[in-house]
Order: structure tokens, then sequence, then C-alpha cells
């Protein structure tokens, strides 16, 4: 379907054209019937003249010829002709004619008739014949005729000239139509814009910023921002509510399991299902956070805030078991995830990556083309590329002999997918294993304090 800037560009082009097609019509017919007015008055002019001359010389009608001055009658095939019949039946012409003849209407016609006809050669005139009754007392029959090829000529002149000033009013209106919708879909334009940022910054519109027309709708999604905020707050205190309410029982029954579990009874499976519960219910809850966060929550990270955070306590944790945790962070960058959820997806990277490297682990923040790159490296065994789709989906485990319920990447896929992120797994290229790169979309970027080059202010420090 056409947005409504095409429908309007589209119809004001479609009106433009239709006006000037029309109009070039409408005032090329007239020009063409002023053109043809006035070649017919000048046809007339020289008939008249014609007649003048004939009454001056009836004693001797052969010097007719002598009496006109128009170069024309004395060019042969000039285009411009005359012709005389007498009473006696002789007939005295021009010599442009090349002693040819023009029709002319019976010896009886009277008044003064204008034709088309053929001359000489095929060639198209226009030619006024009159049977006028002279001083003598006789009937003469005077014709005065003239090519067409003037006419026709004229006539194109005027149609180029028509289309061309027609051509730059159509380019003029459709211009006009461009200028007009846009001035017409600005506060459309703006409504849109507004509805985001103040959705985001959780602010109302204000209805007398806009066009009447458009203020009704300015009220309606103001009461539709403020119901679904409303919605959405109530979601994620519920999800917490009940993530809050599960903690506990759930403590409750690893204590007295671990405690069954020190006085020698077997209650691993019990351990193992009640770690597989804990998970799936974190991801439940983790999807329902998700699907009422997303972007369009008022979200506002520092991810140099929380990649701080996570550098002192996972480098802490790595350093308790002779481990390295080293970060390369770009400074400056605030993004529209909740910190929560950046904070489990980054938990669930680094509890795996320290799971399983040997020695080191690289935590990392850096823009890539069309966005940031938040990668957690490790120099570990990794996973062959044909497993890692595996590995992605719930609850797939490639080895078993570490503790885990396999869902902790896929908590992070459904987090990050919430918000239009991208989780990618492939080789680190430094440290040889698995690299788990975090993909943050340019939307979700909210603010950069100062330019950063992929390749520069990358400072690699390792963790306390």
């Amino acid at each position: 379907m056409l947005s409504l800037r095409r429908r309007a560009i589209l119809g004001g082009a479609l009106s433009a054209i239709i006006a000037v097609v029309v109009g070039t019509y409408l005032l090329y017919s007239l020009m063409s019937t002023i053109a043809l007015t006035r070649f017919d008055g000048a046809l007339t002019n020289r008939h008249t003249q014609i007649i003048v001359a004939l009454n001056d010389v009836l004693a001797k009608p052969e010097m007719l010829d002598e009496r006109l001055f128009d170069l024309g009658y004395r060019t042969p095939l000039s285009g411009r002709y005359w012709q005389v019949r007498g009473p006696n039946g002789r007939v005295f012409t021009s010599k442009s004619l090349l002693n040819e003849r023009l029709q002319q209407p019976g010896r009886d016609a009277r008044g003064r008739n204008i034709t088309d006809m053929l001359a000489p050669l095929e060639e198209e005139v226009r030619a006024i014949h009159e049977t006028v009754r002279l001083s003598d007392g006789n009937l003469w029959q005077v014709t005065v005729a003239e090519s067409r090829d003037i006419l026709h000529q004229e006539k194109a002149a005027t149609r180029g000239s028509l289309i061309l000033a027609f051509a730059l009013v159509g380019m003029l209106g459709i211009a006009g139509s461009i200028l007009q919708t846009t001035a017409i879909m600005r506060p459309l334009d703006l409504l849109r814009k507004d509805v985001a940022h103040r959705w985001q910054d959780e602010e109302g519109l204000n209805p007398d910023e806009y066009p009447e027309e458009v203020a009704p709708l300015v009220s309606d999604i103001n009461e539709l921002l403020h119901r679904n905020r409303e919605i959405i707050t109530r979601a994620r205190r519920q999800a917490a509510d009940l993530a809050h309410a599960l903690k506990t029982p759930s403590a409750i029954l690893r204590n007295e399991l671990t405690a069954l579990s020190e006085n020698d009874l077997p209650v691993m499976a019990s351990l193992d299902a009640l770690n597989r519960m804990d998970a799936q219910l974190g991801r439940a809850l983790a999807r329902m956070r998700a699907a009422n966060s997303g972007a369009a929550a008022n979200a506002n990270t520092s991810l140099s805030v929380v990649v701080g955070r996570f550098t002192r306590l996972f480098g802490a944790m790595a350093e308790r078991e002779g481990k390295t945790l080293k970060t390369a962070c770009a400074n400056g960058f605030r993004v529209r995830i909740d910190a929560q959820d950046l904070e489990e997806v980054m938990g669930n990277l680094l509890d795996n990556a320290l799971k399983w490297c040997g020695t080191t682990v690289k935590l990392s923040l850096a823009p890539v083309p069309g966005g940031l790159a938040l990668s957690i490296e490790d120099d570990g065994p990794g996973i062959p590329e044909e497993d890692r789709r595996g590995v992605l989906r719930s609850g797939v485990r490639l080895d078993s002999t570490k503790p885990g319920t396999g869902l902790g990447l896929a908590i992070a896929i459904d987090l990050l997918h919430a918000y239009g992120a991208d989780l990618r797994l492939s080789t680190s290229p430094a440290l040889g294993g698995l690299a788990a790169s975090v993909f943050i979309p340019h939307q979700l970027i909210r603010t950069q304090s100062e330019p950063i080059h992929p390749a520069a202010h990358l400072l690699l420090t390792p963790a306390a």
C-alpha cells in the first residue's frame, strides 16, 4: 500500500499533468484559430490590393503584374499566386504560377469564398475567390492563393513554444505538489518522531503543538502510551514478584537436599532436577521480562558501567581459580537495553567462558559496521562449527562433565532477541577458543559521548 506522502505526490503530479495536457490542447487550438484568422486576414488584404490594381489597369489588364510590387508574385512557385479571369474568358496569372492555372468557382459565383486547394506541383494553398463588378461594368473573377506552409510553420512554432512553456509549468506544478505534500505531512512526521521520543522518556504529547486535524489523534496516542506503560510496568513487576516468590522455596529445597547429600544420601538426581527446574523457571521469567521490555522500554544503560562491574566480579572469580580476565572496552556508549537483562546475558556468557577456558578470558566492546560488538573469548577447546547451532537450542549440552543445565545461552538469546540484538558464536582469532559476540544494532545505541574508532581506544587491562 502506498504511503500518504506518495499518494499525495502522485495525485498532485497526475493532476498537474492532466492540467498541462488539457491546457496545452485548448491553448494550442485557440492559437491555431488565431493564426488561421490572421493568415486569412493577410490573404484578404492581398486580394483587395489586386482588385484595386486591376481597376486601375482595366484598359490593359496584362499590365497588372507591373502594378504589384510583391516579389513573391514574380518568383516561380514561390507559394504566393494570383489569377484573374476577364469577362471575355481571358485569364491573367502571376509569373509565380509558370503558366499554370488555379481552380476557380463557376463564372456566376457570387460572394467571397475561402477554400483550400492544390496548386501546381500538388502544393497545398489557401485561396480566396470572388467575382466582382469593376468600374467598366463587367464581372471579373479574382483569385489570390498562398501556400499553407507558412501557416504550418507558424503553428509548429506556436506548438513548440506552448509545449516548452507548459512543460515548465508542469515541472513547477509537480515541484509545488512535492513542497505542499511535505508541508502537509510535516506534522505527521513530527508526531512519529515525538511518539518514539516521548515513549522512551516517559513523556506525553501536547495536542496544542499539532494542527487541529491531528490533535484528536495525538490525544488518543497519549492515552495509548499511558496504558501501554502501565501494562509493561505491571507485567515486569509481576514477573519480578513471581521470581522472588519462587526463589525462596527453591532455596529451601536446595538446602534440604544439600544437607541430605552431606549425610551420604542419594539426592544427586533430585539436585540435578532442581537445577533444571530453576533454569527453566529462570528462562521463562526472563522471557516474560523481555516480552514486556524490549527496545521500546525506557532503558538507558551505560555499557562501561556494566562491563566495569562484571570485570571486577568475574575477575575476582577468575583469580581464585588461577585464571585471568582481560578487558578491552570502548568507553562512552549507552544502549536501550535494561541493565538487568544485559547483566543476565553477560553473566551467562562469562560463566560459560570461565567454566571452559584454559587460563584466559577476554571481554571486549568495540564498534563494528552497523552497531557494537560485545565479545567474550576464551582459550578453551571451543565448539566445532557444525555444533554451534545446536548449543543455542534450549537444554542442549555437548559435554556433561561440567555442571550446568544447558539453558544459559538459550536465556541469553531470548533476552537479546527481545531487543533486536543477536548472539553469534565463532572461533576466537586471538585465543583460539570460543568467541561469543553480542551484536547490538545501531538503533539500540542511545548515546556516544566521544568518537570511537574501531581500532582505537581499546586498552587491554588484566582484571585485579
